[in-house]
């Protein structure tokens, strides 16, 4: 069974949480002491980490920067910080998604299931190139102009996506399905802060203007 890490200090949503996961298929541990989350984490070496933002003695926001440095399990952020910032910082920072608080059992308990199924999917081919940049879909890697980018796991269903798709638009609900299994639990905004973010990381290897935006439509490359 899968075992989801729960960063949480308020003890009695803890234990709420073990107990829905448990009751949902799913194995629990959890912080009760949060000098060395990152560390607890990785220890524990779970399928899937959620994480709380609020925490005493440090910042959530920072613990899953720490920790996409040095793990590639998928981050659920879930929290009462609920600003447009806190949830595009969390995405920066390395979440693979984002759940308000107070939050729905059975919306959680599918965006694990769809998460989970996305950091076990296994490529059908191990490469797509298309315009001057190559998508290494085995090592999670975008190569263009002698240069290389790791890319996060949404990152990198996006540009597969849009690449297999070259020369076509993808709407924004057909994205949203793909990354989330179901476009009905989605905040639009969420994709968008996957978008900029590809983006940002393309620019990095040189690759800027290779995403275009078809307004009211969706995306191509």
């Amino acid at each position: 069974m899968p075992l989801i890490y729960i960063v949480e200090d308020d003890a009695a949503i803890r234990t709420e949480l073990a107990q829905v996961l448990e009751r949902n298929g799913f194995t629990t541990a959890a912080c009760t002491a949060f000098d060395a989350v990152v560390d607890d984490i990785l220890a524990a070496d779970p399928d899937l980490v959620l994480l709380d933002l609020t925490l005493p003695g440090t910042d959530g926001q920072f613990v899953c920067r720490d920790l996409r440095t040095r793990s590639d399990v998928p981050i659920i952020v879930l929290t009462s910080r609920t600003t447009e910032i806190d949830e595009v910082m969390s995405m920066t920072m390395g979440a693979d998604d984002f759940v308000p608080k107070p939050y729905s059992s059975r919306v959680l308990v599918a965006r694990i299931q769809a998460l989970l199924r996305r950091a076990s999917a296994v490529p059908e081919r191990n490469a797509i190139a298309h315009n001057g940049v190559e998508l290494d879909l085995a090592r999670s890697l975008a190569l263009a102009n002698g240069k290389q980018v790791e890319l996060t796991k949404n990152e990198m269903r996006i540009l597969a996506l849009l690449m297999r798709h070259a020369g076509t638009i993808v709407s924004r609900e057909a994205i949203m399905r793909d990354l989330w299994d179901s476009d009905a639990f989605v905040d639009d905004n969420t994709l968008t802060v996957n978008i900029n973010r590809l983006r940002n990381t393309l620019e990095k290897i040189g690759v800027t203007g290779y995403l275009s935006t078809h307004r009211g439509r969706g995306y191509s490359v």
